[in-house]
């Protein structure tokens, strides 16, 4: 019985891998081009990063509803409403494009937030079958098939993104195709719905009793922060780069390194995790992100782009994984809706701020994109230490009160 219970949790860590790779493929590909497009569009250049903060916004929205249909009818059909959606982001952003309406452009981000929501629940769904011991690297190896996705997005970019009279037009055609292939996909995936409460079942916390709870908020905090700030940072980063007089080429190259960064390391994260103790990686991964903003800070070459983006990866994948990692052995059966909901809610609502701010900081602080992006960097510090402090203060904590 155990081992049939394993062998499903590890076919449904395939699927998902595979989804992270096919369908992840496109968040690299808007990260890249949402922010040039924006600035074509937009008739002021300060909102040059509203489609990538119109995604984000539609993901923060999304996150209760996409967790309440995951809740009553199950990943499955979260999934398929998310790639559905992606889909129809995808061809609504065409279609600004080729009447050059901001507007419509941005309600085509939006839309795609819903995508990206339930993107966001396939770490979550790696660790519903897992047994406590596979749990972490069940996580870790999800996160791992972004690498595949890293490669994917950046190089599609390239051989679409003039495809067309209309600049990006081409790129968001394969998004498109990468939504309805991806989507076969989740048939192959085995997760049980949970199944209906009954009168007599346990109810669970209420969110405020769970979001109280202290290894849950941290858990929140260094998720929000280690994400927000990644968005923060490799949103303005095909500006900052084209703006400091390299090439579309040079900032993909770029965020390909970046997402690398963010994701080969979980071949291995999930084993370190077992091994240190959520609590240590976390610790670890705040720590690079502060360096990744000193390397930022030290000049605007482009090796200097390169190593600060792949710390910053690498900062958010040890941060994320962690957190992601801690929240999942802090709430039951009954309560996964509701949390991993709220979770999302949080998240996405402190990483809508973070791309809003985004293209503010990077072209309307300072008379130059290399004061712009001096800007972005410096914004880090007072979050990280938020995040430091709220994970000091846990592992000081008494055992009696921790426990």
């Amino acid at each position: 019985m155990e081992a049939t219970l394993e062998n499903r949790a590890k076919r449904n860590v395939v699927v998902l891998v595979l989804a992270q790779a096919v369908l992840g493929a496109q968040m690299p590909m808007l990260f890249i081009i949402g922010g040039l497009a924006g600035q074509s569009l937009a008739s002021n250049v300060c909102f040059a990063t509203l489609p990538i903060t119109l995604i984000v916004l539609g993901s923060m929205v999304a996150a209760t509803p996409i967790s309440g249909i995951m809740q009553r009818y199950g990943r499955r059909a979260g999934f398929m409403v998310g790639a559905c959606a992606g889909a129809a982001g995808g061809a609504i952003g065409a279609y600004g494009l080729y009447t050059a309406s901001f507007p419509i452009f941005l309600l085509g981000s939006f839309i795609t937030g819903i995508y990206m929501s339930a993107h966001g629940f396939y770490r979550f769904a790696a660790a519903d079958t897992a047994s406590d011991a596979y749990r972490p690297k069940a996580i870790s190896y999800v996160m791992a098939g972004g690498l595949a996705a890293a490669i994917i997005g950046p190089q599609l970019v390239k051989l679409t993104a003039d495809a067309y009279v209309i600049p990006f037009m081409g790129t968001y055609g394969a998004i498109i195709v990468l939504n309805v292939v991806g989507s076969l996909l989740f048939f192959a995936l085995d997760i049980p719905t949970p199944p209906a409460p009954r009168a007599d079942s346990p109810a669970g916390r209420t969110r405020w009793e769970l979001i109280t709870t202290p290894r849950i908020a941290v858990a929140v905090i260094c998720a929000t922060v280690t994400y927000a700030l990644m968005n923060l940072v490799m949103t303005s980063t095909p500006l900052a780069v084209v703006g400091c007089g390299y090439t579309t080429g040079n900032a993909a190259d770029v965020v390909t390194a970046h997402v690398l960064a963010m994701y080969v390391p979980s071949f291995f994260t999930g084993h370190l995790i077992a091994r240190f103790g959520t609590q240590r990686i976390m610790a670890i991964g705040l720590f690079i992100l502060a360096v990744a903003g000193g390397v930022a800070l030290a000049g605007v070459a482009l090796e200097n782009f390169f190593f600060a983006l792949i710390l910053l990866g690498l900062g958010w994948n040890f941060g994320f994984i962690g957190a992601t990692t801690m929240l999942s052995e802090e709430h039951s059966v009954e309560e996964r809706g509701r949390m991993q909901g709220l979770n999302d809610l949080i998240l996405f609502g402190g990483v809508t701020l973070a791309s809003l701010s985004s293209g503010g900081l990077m072209n309307c602080s300072g008379g130059s994109p290399q004061e712009g992006w001096m800007a972005v960097n410096i914004a880090m510090v007072p979050f990280i230490a938020l995040a430091g402090a709220s994970l000091i203060w846990l592992m000081m904590r008494p055992k009696t009160q921790a426990a």
